[in-house]
């Protein structure tokens, strides 16, 4: 009898300003899931920085596979600005998922669902893929599938590293999420200096209309809404 392939599949970085949007996938056999408890997989917003970090290489090991997307700010930008009705954030997630879940190829899949209709946000997913599979898409699917609580972490762990690498580079610019005042520091002091964004910074957020050196990039509201 074959065995059954399962996968979670979640995103890091939907709410920053700085960074990329990052989507993961992990995929295991089912027999393999219960070892996910047994590891203290858990929704990573519940975890410390050093414990995802502990646990990011025990998932992959545990796993068959792994898939990890990442989105830059350009393209968010493009979807965020540009795009219809249920053709923005949402959909580029739903878009981004499907490209990961094709790799994996499950046979069943667990996501968290960024639409308000997490219905409908597993329907868009589902009609982009090529191949019969089950999806199940909830709301806080992080939280109560541990199969997606683990592609949470790597979703995390993969972010955490580019935003510290753009740190490294750049210096001092805080989580990156709007609500930061270090973060907010730096984009005034870059757009001070330099006039305008630079290419790691989402210039279709609300945030940068505030912004010296923003106006002239952006003129709409960021995020939309789902």
């Amino acid at each position: 009898m074959a065995m059954t392939l399962v996968a979670g599949v979640d995103e890091a970085g939907r709410g920053p300003v700085i960074g990329p949007l990052v989507v993961a996938g992990v995929l295991l056999d089912e027999e393999d899931m219960a070892r996910l408890h047994e590891l203290g997989v858990r929704d990573s917003q519940l975890l410390t920085p050093s414990k995802r970090i502990d646990l990011h290489p025990k998932i992959l090991r545990l796993a068959r596979r792994h898939e990890v997307v990442q989105l830059s700010p350009r393209e968010i930008d493009q979807y965020v600005l540009n795009g219809q009705r249920l053709r923005k954030l949402n959909w580029l997630e739903a878009v981004s998922m499907a490209r990961v879940i094709r790799r994996l190829r499950p046979d069943v899949v667990y996501v968290d669902a960024s639409d308000v209709r997490a219905s409908r946000f597993g329907e868009q997913i589902r009609a982009l893929l090529p191949f019969e599979v089950e999806v199940v898409s909830e709301h806080f699917a992080d939280r109560n599938y541990p199969i997606v609580g683990a592609a949470s972490i790597v979703a995390k762990v993969h972010r955490d590293r580019a935003v510290e690498e753009l740190r490294k580079k750049f210096g001092d610019l805080g989580s990156g999420y709007p609500s930061d005042p270090r973060t907010v520091q730096f984009l005034e002091r870059w757009g001070a200096e330099h006039g305008s964004m630079p290419s790691f910074v989402r210039k279709s957020w609300k945030t940068m209309r505030r912004l010296r050196g923003g106006a002239e990039a952006v003129h709409r509201s960021s995020p939309p809404v789902r």
